[in-house]
């Protein structure tokens, strides 16, 4: 079995749409997705794409992804924002999701990015044990805000 990360193409984005489904039946929220493969492709492969991709094949099978953007901050400068890490529940626990975070991480700091950030909801206790190896910060003052438009 080899395990490839690389970054995603167009052909990936049907797989890509199906590990957001799945987070978001994990997390509890599966009516939220209103995304599309289509969409996807459109917004990550078009003249000025809004996200980076990594996906992780095992076999020929993509497995799981990294989907990040830029975000700027007023005090550090351009940041990576990690959206999602997601690998199948079928493959879980065997190293996919720490190779696809390390990934990111050497892609961050190749580019130049001043930090990785993500979020992880409070009772995901997997995940944030998984992110505490890697020695993250997290932080519990700033509450998350927005407007669905």
């Amino acid at each position: 079995m080899s395990l490839i990360i690389r970054h995603a193409v167009p052909a990936d984005m049907p797989a890509v749409f199906d590990l957001i489904v799945e987070l978001a039946i994990y997390e509890k929220a599966p009516n939220e997705v209103i995304n599309s493969p289509e969409q996807l492709v459109k917004d990550g492969f078009g003249t000025q794409p809004l996200f980076i991709c990594f996906v992780a094949e095992q076999d020929g099978a993509i497995v799981g992804m990294s989907l990040n953007y830029v975000r700027y901050s007023t005090w550090k400068g351009a940041v990576l924002y990690l959206e999602d890490l997601i690998v199948t529940e079928s493959f879980r626990g065997k190293g996919i999701g720490k190779a696809l975070f390390q990934h990111t991480l050497q892609f961050a700091t190749q580019e130049g990015y001043q930090r990785l950030q993500w979020q992880v909801l409070d009772w995901n206790q997997p995940a944030i044990d998984f992110y505490k190896t890697f020695k993250a910060d997290f932080d519990s003052e700033w509450l998350n805000a927005w407007i669905n438009l």
